[in-house]
C-alpha cells in the first residue's frame, strides 16, 4: 500500500515544483489580484515584485520540509542499520558486551533532546482544567521543530513587504503574502493528516506524531488566512468605510468567498480544541470534515483562475487520493469470501474481547493496529484498535517451519480454507465502545457475532529484536499492543533469530480479574519452546480486594500488591544487562512517563533505548 501511495505523490509534486518555477520565471500572479472587482490599484513593477516574492517564499516552505524529511531519513537508515548490525552480530553472541556500552554523545542527545518532555518529566499525562482535557505536553525535540515552523511562516509572512511604502501597498502585499503561504501549508497540512502518509513507514515515525504536527499546520493555515483576511479588510476600510465593505460583502463574490472561507477555518480551530476533541471526539471528527468540505469549497471559489488555486488542486487531489486508498483497504479486507465477522465476547472489568475473521487477512505484526467499524453499532465510526494475537497467520506456518515441523500439502490446504482470525481486546468506554460492550451484553452468553468493516494494517514500525535485553511494561489494557511482542521475543529466542537474551514483562493492573484478557494468549506463550529460558512476568495488581488474591504461581511468574517503583526495576535489569537495552511501554500517561524519566536518568551509563506506544488524538 505505502508503495501506491509514494507513487502517487511521486507523480503530484514534481508538478507542483514546476507550476511554482513557471509562474516565477513568467512574473507570477498574486494570490488575489488586486487589480479585480475594486481592489487596490498598484503599479505593474510593484505587483511583479510581489507575485516573485510569493511564490519564491512559497517554494521555501516546500524547500525546507522536503529539507527536513531528507534529514529524518538520513537519521533513520543510520538508526536501522545500526540495530540491524547489532542483531546479526549478536545472533551467536550471549555477552553482547560491546553492545552494553553507550555513546555518550548520543546518549545526552536522547536525555536532552529526544526522550526529554518540555518541562521536567511530564509529557504523556493529560493536562485537566475541572472536566476539561488542555491536551498533552510535547517533548522538547517536537517542541523545537514547531517553534521552528512557527518561526519560517512568520518570517515568510513578512519578508520583503515594503513597509515604509504606503500603508496600502504594505497590506496589499501582506494580504497576497499570507494567503499564498496559507494555501501552500495546506499541502503539508492534508499529508500529515494521513493514515496512509507515505513518510510514516519511510521515516519510522508514528502517526500520533505526526497527528501533532498536522493539528500545528492547521493552525498557522487559520493565521495565515487570518491574516490575509484582516489585511483585506483593513484596506477596504482604509478606503471607502464600513459601508464599503458591506457592499463587498453583498456583492463582490472574491470578498465573501473568502470571508466564509476564513470563518470556516477559525470554526475548525475552535471545534478542534482537544477539550472538544476529546470530550465528542465522535461529533468532532464528523464535523470536522464537513467544515473542510465547506472551507475548501468557497475557497476553491475565491482562489478562481490564479496559482495558489492550482496549489489548492494539488491538495485536494491528494486528499482525495489518500481517501480512496482508505476506502479501497476497507473494501478489500471486509467485503467478498462471506464478509468480515466479528465475535464480541464479555470479559471482567468492563473489557470484551473481538475476535475478527476476515475476508482478507495480512501477515500479521506486533505493533500494529487496525480502524475498527461496526455497521450494527455505528456506520459512520471507526475507531483504531491495537491487534492482541493472530491465529492461523502466515506467521505460526513460519515458526512451525523455523522449529523443524513439516508443512504437507493438507496443511497448506486446510490453513487456506480457514479464515485467519485477528484479536483485540476493547475496555468499556464512552461511545462506540459502550455501544459495542451493550450488544454482547444484551447477549444471553455474553457472546455475539456481527459483520464489521476493518481498514489497516497500520503502525507495526517498532522492532525490539535488536536488543540483548528488552523490558515491556504494559498498563490496563496496553496489553494488547504489547503481547505480540512478548510472543515474537520468545520464538525469536528459540529460533536463534534475534539478539535478545532477557525479555522482562511488567503489567500493571487494577484487579486480578483483568488476568482474564489474555489468559488464553498469556497460557500459549507460557507453553512455548525454552520460554523459560529467556521471559519473566511481573503482575502488579494496585487494588486487590484480599492479600489471597495476590500469589505468584511461579519463579518466572511472579504477582505483587500495589503500583511498581519503575525506576527500582529498572535499575536492576540494567545492572545485569545484556547488550543493548531496549525498555517499551503502552499504558496510562502515568506510567509512560515514570518509564521515559527513569530511561532518561540511565543515558550516559548504559546504552538503553526508549519506545512508547500511545494515541494521544
Amino acid at each position: 500500500m505505502y508503495r501506491n501511495v509514494i507513487n502517487m505523490y511521486a507523480l503530484v509534486l514534481p508538478t507542483l515544483a514546476t507550476l511554482a518555477l513557471a509562474e516565477e520565471t513568467s512574473g507570477g500572479k498574486p494570490s488575489i489580484n488586486p487589480m479585480r472587482k475594486g481592489g487596490h490599484q498598484e503599479t505593474p513593477a510593484q505587483r511583479a515584485a510581489a507575485a516573485v516574492d510569493n511564490t519564491r517564499f512559497a517554494r521555501y516552505t516546500l524547500t525546507v520540509l522536503a529539507g527536513i524529511v531528507v534529514l529524518l531519513g538520513i537519521f533513520r537508515v543510520v538508526i536501522h542499520s545500526v540495530r540491524y548490525i547489532r542483531t546479526l552480530t549478536c545472533l551467536n553472541n550471549d555477552t553482547q558486551r560491546y553492545f552494553k556500552m553507550p555513546n555518550l554523545a548520543y546518549g545526552a542527545i536522547k536525555q536532552h533532546l529526544l526522550y526529554a518532555p518540555l518541562f521536567r518529566r511530564r509529557h504523556l499525562r493529560e493536562l485537566h482544567f475541572g472536566w476539561f482535557h488542555l491536551g498533552y505536553i510535547p517533548t522538547r525535540f517536537q517542541s523545537l521543530f514547531l517553534a521552528a515552523v512557527i518561526i519560517m511562516n512568520v518570517s515568510l509572512s513578512v519578508s520583503g513587504i515594503e513597509w515604509n511604502g504606503t500603508r496600502a501597498a504594505a497590506l496589499s502585499h501582506l494580504r497576497n503574502r499570507t494567503g499564498t503561504l496559507s494555501v501552500i501549508n495546506m499541502i503539508p497540512l492534508v499529508v500529515l493528516a494521513g493514515r496512509n502518509n507515505p513518510l510514516i513507514g519511510l521515516l519510522s515515525i508514528s502517526f500520533d506524531n505526526f497527528n501533532l504536527v498536522h493539528r500545528w499546520f492547521g493552525r498557522i493555515v487559520v493565521l495565515q488566512a487570518l491574516a490575509h483576511s484582516i489585511a483585506e479588510m483593513m484596506n477596504v476600510v482604509d478606503r471607502g468605510g464600513w459601508t464599503t465593505m458591506q457592499l463587498l460583502f453583498q456583492n463582490n463574490q472574491l470578498f465573501w468567498t473568502g470571508l466564509i472561507a476564513t470563518a470556516a477555518f477559525l470554526a475548525i480551530v475552535l471545534q478542534a480544541s482537544a477539550a472538544l476533541r476529546h470530550a465528542f471526539y465522535e461529533t468532532f471528527l464528523h464535523l470536522h470534515i464537513t467544515l473542510v468540505i465547506l472551507s475548501l469549497v468557497f475557497l476553491w471559489k475565491h482562489l478562481d483562475n490564479t496559482l495558489p488555486q492550482k496549489y489548492l488542486l494539488i491538495m485536494i487531489l491528494l486528499w482525495a487520493a489518500e481517501h480512496s486508498i482508505r476506502l479501497a483497504n476497507l473494501l478489500y479486507r471486509s467485503v467478498g469470501r462471506g464478509g468480515t465477522k466479528a465475535e464480541l465476547e464479555l470479559l471482567p472489568g468492563d473489557a470484551c474481547r473481538v475476535t475478527l475473521k476476515m475476508a482478507r487477512p495480512w501477515v500479521f505484526q506486533p505493533g500494529q493496529y487496525a480502524f475498527i467499524t461496526v455497521p450494527s453499532v455505528g456506520l459512520w465510526t471507526s475507531h483504531p484498535f491495537s491487534i492482541a494475537w493472530s491465529n492461523s497467520s502466515a506467521d505460526d506456518k513460519n515458526q512451525d517451519s523455523e522449529k523443524g515441523y513439516q508443512i504437507t500439502p493438507d496443511d497448506i490446504l486446510s490453513s487456506s480454507q480457514e479464515k485467519a482470525s485477528m484479536s483485540l481486546i476493547i475496555r468499556r468506554r464512552a461511545g462506540f465502545t459502550d455501544k459495542l460492550f451493550e450488544k454482547a451484553e444484551r447477549s444471553p452468553s455474553g457472546i455475539t457475532t456481527v459483520s464489521a468493516l476493518v481498514e489497516g494494517p497500520y503502525g507495526g514500525l517498532a522492532s525490539l529484536q535488536s536488543y540483548g535485553t528488552v523490558m515491556i511494561f504494559a498498563g490496563g489494557v496496553g496489553i494488547t499492543h504489547q503481547v505480540p511482542f512478548v510472543r515474537d521475543l520468545v520464538a525469536g529466542y528459540a529460533s536463534g533469530t534475534l539478539a535478545a537474551r532477557k525479555v522482562v514483562l511488567v503489567w500493571v493492573i487494577q484487579s486480578p480479574e483483568h488476568l482474564e484478557w489474555i489468559r488464553p494468549w498469556m497460557t500459549t506463550i507460557l507453553a512455548m519452546d525454552k520460554r523459560r529460558d529467556i521471559l519473566r512476568i511481573q503482575l502488579f495488581v494496585t487494588r486487590p480486594r484480599s492479600t489471597k488474591e495476590i500469589h505468584s504461581p511461579s519463579a518466572t511468574v511472579q504477582m505483587f500488591p500495589g503500583k511498581p517503583n519503575v525506576d527500582t526495576l529498572i535499575e536492576m535489569e540494567a545492572e545485569n544487562q545484556i547488550g543493548a537495552m531496549g525498555v517499551s511501554v503502552c499504558g496510562t500517561g502515568g506510567l509512560s512517563d515514570d518509564v521515559r524519566a527513569a530511561v532518561r536518568r540511565r543515558q550516559g551509563v548504559r546504552n538503553i533505548d526508549f519506545l512508547e506506544q500511545g494515541f494521544t488524538w
